[in-house]
């Protein structure tokens, strides 16, 4: 027999002859049909972004809508549902022993008042505004999900307790709550508002590696194997940026005109002996008139004030935000309300809400290993026309930054309270819990979740 590719095949039909003509035919029959199909994906992808020549990038069907003035959004309904439903319990500082001094340190001298102040007072903030939520209920039976209060990271700084003092009261506490060893810590909420994130609690790993952190860290392996953060469990929250910026009304400072702007970028911290701070250092010093990097002093009489501070921060189109002691940074946030595009210049940095908000159309990030010369001319290229594009998108959702009122119909707690709702179970599982058939959840002795006695073993 004749190989396949030397014998024609036939069909025991008959059909016509393929002529020249035929195969032109089919050919535009083809091509015709890609470019239709192609016109009829264009018209109905919710993802139809024309060049960013143009600026006409529309926003896909998944991400928030936010008003022309900035004032009030639109959360999307998928995975979230069409409105806020929640029940979140708080546990009060008197209900269990060891609480007051995760918030108030050992003695009980430091106030909220003086940890609210400053890039952590997220802790103080969120505790605040859940105390005033209508979404708070006092009875723990019909609660979805439990706060667990604590200022640690001031309580710490302060000289309140100790790494060891604050990890033997944790782990106290939590023996005190019998809803943390029903779900093995599932449905409780915690706030790390540093960049140590859980590490705060050195026991982490071991009690609530399963439990809700908010923190604005999303990476610290630089220091330690693991990181506490877990995309699938935890929330990056925003970072405290200082009230007098986020105010109604007149702030510290306004923003400058581009054509009033000093400098081309900046970049307004300490070295920290971080490669890529000092190499932003070495490069204004390369390039003074392009990028600002002051010496700052953040304690003496040359303290930076922050006034001063903000000042320096509006006086360039771009603001640079290297890694740190940790990958976030504040001064992204802080960015936004002088309407300065943030460059992003730490890997491993993770930012709120990414579900529903393009940080492409807000902020730029290149590699870090990318500080050089390069970079200034790269920033230098973009024209002033894509930078006010910018900060127009980014003036809409700086309000997602702020720690407000529910009343407002924007803030950071709006967005946190939405991205909790995703976080809600129907079911409270856990290693240590089971069930009879009368639907009774009972522990390993077989005795009723009601008359589980304190101190609770933990795992």
């Amino acid at each position: 027999m004749g190989s396949i590719n030397n014998k024609r095949i036939f069909t025991p039909y008959h059909h016509s002859p393929c002529t020249r003509t035929h195969q032109i035919g089919a050919l535009l029959l083809v091509t015709a049909t890609f470019i239709l199909t192609r016109l009829f994906d264009q018209t109905l992808s919710p993802c139809n972004y024309s060049s960013l020549l143009n600026h006409d990038r529309s926003s896909p069907e998944n991400l928030l809508r936010i008003s022309h003035s900035g004032g009030s959004l639109s959360w999307p309904q998928r995975g979230y549902g069409s409105q806020l439903s929640l029940k979140i319990y708080i546990y009060d500082e008197n209900e269990i022993d060891g609480l007051k001094s995760l918030l108030y340190g050992r003695d009980g001298t430091i106030s909220a008042d003086s940890c609210v102040k400053g890039q952590w007072g997220t802790q103080v903030k969120i505790h605040r505004l859940l105390l005033q939520s209508r979404f708070r209920t006092r009875k723990k039976e019909e609660a979805d999900l439990f706060f667990v209060p604590a200022y640690v990271k001031c309580v710490r700084m302060m000289g309140g307790l100790n790494d060891k003092e604050i990890n033997q009261t944790y782990v106290k506490v939590l023996s005190q709550m019998p809803y943390f060893r029903r779900s093995g810590g599932r449905d409780h909420i915690f706030v790390f508002p540093s960049g140590a994130g859980a590490h705060l609690f050195r026991s982490w790993a071991r009690y609530i590696n399963r439990s809700i952190i908010l923190t604005p860290e999303g990476d610290r392996t630089d220091k330690r194997d693991t990181s506490a953060f877990n995309t699938w469990k935890d929330i990056i929250i925003p970072g405290n940026v200082d009230d007098g910026m986020t105010k109604h009304g007149p702030t510290l400072v306004q923003p400058l005109p581009l054509s009033k702007r000093k400098y081309l970028a900046n970049y307004l911290g300490r070295a920290q002996g971080k490669a890529g701070r000092l190499r932003l250092i070495e490069l204004a010093n390369q390039y003074p008139d392009k990028l600002e990097s002051p010496d700052l002093k953040f304690k003496g009489s040359e303290k930076l004030g922050r006034m001063d501070y903000f000042q320096h921060l509006r006086n360039a189109k771009f603001c640079l935000a290297p890694r740190g002691e940790s990958s976030w940074t504040l001064r992204f946030y802080e960015s936004f309300f002088v309407e300065c595009v943030p460059v992003i210049l730490s890997d491993e940095a993770e930012f709120p809400f990414q579900n529903v908000i393009d940080y492409t159309q807000i902020s730029i990030k290149l590699p870090s290993t990318h500080i050089g010369p390069q970079l200034l001319d790269y920033l230098a290229s973009i024209p002033d026309e894509d930078i006010e594009w910018m900060i127009a998108h980014g003036r809409q959702i700086r309000c997602l930054w702020v720690y407000a009122p529910e009343s407002e119909p924007c803030s950071a707690m709006q967005g946190i309270l939405w991205e909790l709702q995703r976080k809600v179970r129907q079911f409270h599982l856990s290693a240590e819990t089971f069930w009879l058939h009368n639907g009774s959840i009972v522990n390993r002795d077989l005795v009723e979740f009601t008359n589980w006695k304190l101190p609770l073993p933990l795992p």
